[in-house]
């Protein structure tokens, strides 16, 4: 099934582990030459941190399936809100690991 970008943007995207609506596509990434797909992302919660990307990479490996009106979406990892905390923060895409602390002094 081939699904554009215009499509895939007026979608809920759902995780199916807890039910959640994280929201709709507010973009894709993938590989120029190529053409490889990476996976989405879905736009994070905003406050009075305009400054702070809260954005949520979800890989195409844990997208479970495409449908009509939503993306559903496997993250097992993904913790539940609580009233007063930050959300959990931007997941690396591929090919990109997480810098050490150690690496700054």
């Amino acid at each position: 099934m081939d699904t554009s970008y215009r499509e895939l943007k007026c979608k809920d995207v759902v995780n199916i582990t807890d039910g959640r609506n994280l929201g709709r596509t507010c973009d894709i990434v993938f590989s120029f030459p190529e053409g490889k797909v990476y996976g989405i992302v879905v736009p994070g919660k905003r406050g009075f941190h305009f400054f702070k990307n809260n954005d949520l990479f979800i890989s195409l490996k844990n997208v479970v399936k495409i449908g009509a009106d939503v993306v559903l979406v496997d993250l097992k990892g993904l913790r539940p809100e609580r009233p007063g905390k930050r959300p959990g923060g931007f997941a690396c895409p591929p090919g990109e690991e997480r810098r050490d602390f150690g690496e700054y002094e």
